[in-house]
This record gives C-alpha cells, structure tokens and sequence, in this order.
C-alpha cells in the first residue's frame, strides 16, 4: 500500500480512474435504479464520487510536488489563468452543434420529486464539479501525460520543454474524455498553453475551476441540465 501511495503514476492516475469507473457503474445501473424512492443512479452515485474523489486526491496529496512546491508564476499567468477560464466556460455553451457534440443525454438533475432544486445535492455537485474535478484532471493530463509523452521520466519534464506532439496528443484525448468534444479540444489546448507557459500546475487549475464553478452556477440558474 505504500508503494503504491508514493508511486508517482499511481498518484496521479488512480483519482481519475476511479472517477472514469463511477461514471461506468452509473452507465451500467438500470435507468430507474431507486433504493426507498432515491434515484441511485442519477443522484447520489454523482455526489458519492466527488467525495470519493477528493478524499483520494487527500489521501496522495503528499506526492504531489508539483503542487506543495510549485514554480514561482507571473501576475499575468494568473490574470491569463482568469480569463481563459472564463472563456472556455463561454465556448461550452455556445458550441452546442450537432456535429460538436459526440453524444447528448439528460445530465444531471438534482431536483425534489415536485421540480424544485435539491439544494443539498446541488451544492454537493457544484462543490465536487468545480474543485475536486479540476485538480483530479489538472494532476492527470497536464502532469501526468502531458510530461509522460514528452518523456517517461516525467517529473523530470519542464512544461516549458513539452513539444508541440505531446500538446496535440493531449488536447485530442482530453477532447474525447468529453462529449463535447470541440469544447473540450478547446479547454484542453488552453489548460495546456496555461501550464507550458507558467510551469505552475496551479495556474490551469485554477483556469479550470473557473470554468467549471462559472458551467456549475450557471447551470444551476438556467437549468440547462443537459451540460451537466
């Protein structure tokens, strides 16, 4: 168990393949899937992740490096960080094209039995969708397979130093991670850019958390449930 707690890989791989494995088990339960009238499936497998999540991400927290001492970042990586958040949170919902968007389903919809918002299970959503999120895909794709197609070795990896290959590769897969594929080609290439830039992995977590706290909030305001 320690071993596998001080891997590096292990540490950066194993929160994002736990939260890939909820999203199968939630795929594969039955649709009206309830235990005393709660609606397992849709409602409280989404909220039991984000709290698994985080607690695992608690639990490595001591091998990330990356984020206990990070590279000192400009004020202009941060405003950047801001803005492309920002932005990106934009293109999500105005790229909602057919020919955009790999396959399209109800999303996540915490409502009370008459329609009204859950507030509970919204808040829970909104809290593990815009932190524990963020930082789980951040530590995978930017410090992880960014740097590891650059080289194996990749805490060794300067993101600075990344190539042009390892950018594209990265961008399409954490596009095909997403549904919408465009926007997420688009959030990818900037989260990439972000940390080439700064070399401080907080600077595109923090980009994401702005898209996807703004995505939350907004989503919650419009009930636009299907971007959930």
């Amino acid at each position: 168990m320690r071993a596998w707690r001080d891997d590096p890989v292990i540490a950066r791989a194993a929160p994002f393949l736990l939260f890939v494995a909820f999203i199968i088990l939630s795929s594969a339960l039955p649709a009206a899937f309830t235990l005393y009238g709660v609606d397992l499936r849709s409602s409280w497998l989404v909220m039991v992740r984000g709290a698994v999540i985080g607690l695992l991400l608690l639990w490595f927290w001591r091998g990330y490096t990356e984020l206990h001492r990070p590279a000192a970042a400009r004020a202009a990586d941060w405003v950047l960080g801001v803005a492309l958040g920002i932005a990106v949170f934009f293109a999500w919902i105005s790229i909602d094209q057919d020919w955009a968007v790999l396959s399209r389903s109800a999303g996540y919809m915490p409502l009370h039995p008459d329609g009204s918002v859950n507030r509970v299970q919204a808040f829970v959503r909104l809290a593990g969708f815009s932190l524990a999120v963020p930082v789980m895909e951040e530590l995978f794709w930017r410090s992880l397979v960014l740097r590891w197609i650059e080289r194996h070795e990749f805490q060794s990896v300067v993101p600075r130093d990344v190539g042009w290959r390892a950018f594209a590769i990265t961008t399409v897969l954490f596009a095909l991670e997403h549904d919408r594929w465009l926007s997420g080609a688009i959030a990818g290439a900037a989260y990439n850019w972000l940390y080439m830039r700064s070399g401080n992995l907080w600077v595109p977590i923090l980009a994401h958390v702005v898209t996807n706290a703004a995505l939350g909030v907004w989503i919650l305001q419009t009930h636009n449930w299907q971007f959930w």
